[in-house]
């Protein structure tokens, strides 16, 4: 299932790694083992974040997705499920609509 994995990376440990030179190693080596489809790096409420669109198979790959921003950064992580358009094409949403007119 295609997931948006929303990151809110708090200021430290970000800045003193920024000030060490290692943030780019980190990012990388969290990058190498999450695996997203698409990783983008903006602005959140004030805050350095990110948005990821990973591909969740089941579940129990919560941790595997969560856990390495959580421990190399500190980092506040939401799951949001999102769709493509065929996907959305093929919900069935015309069927269940015409069940609630």
């Amino acid at each position: 299932m295609r997931m948006l994995l929303e990151v809110e990376f708090p200021i430290e440990p970000f800045n003193s790694m920024v000030r060490a030179g290692t943030i780019g190693e980190t990012i990388g080596k969290v990058l190498a083992e999450i695996k997203p489809e698409a990783a983008y790096f903006s602005e959140r409420d004030g805050r350095r974040g990110a948005i990821m669109v990973v591909d969740l198979q089941d579940p129990s790959g919560v941790p595997a997705l969560a856990e390495p921003l959580f421990l190399a950064f500190n980092a506040a992580v939401k799951f949001r499920i999102c769709m493509t358009a065929d996907d959305l094409g093929r919900s069935g949403l015309d069927e269940i609509g015409r069940r609630y007119v």
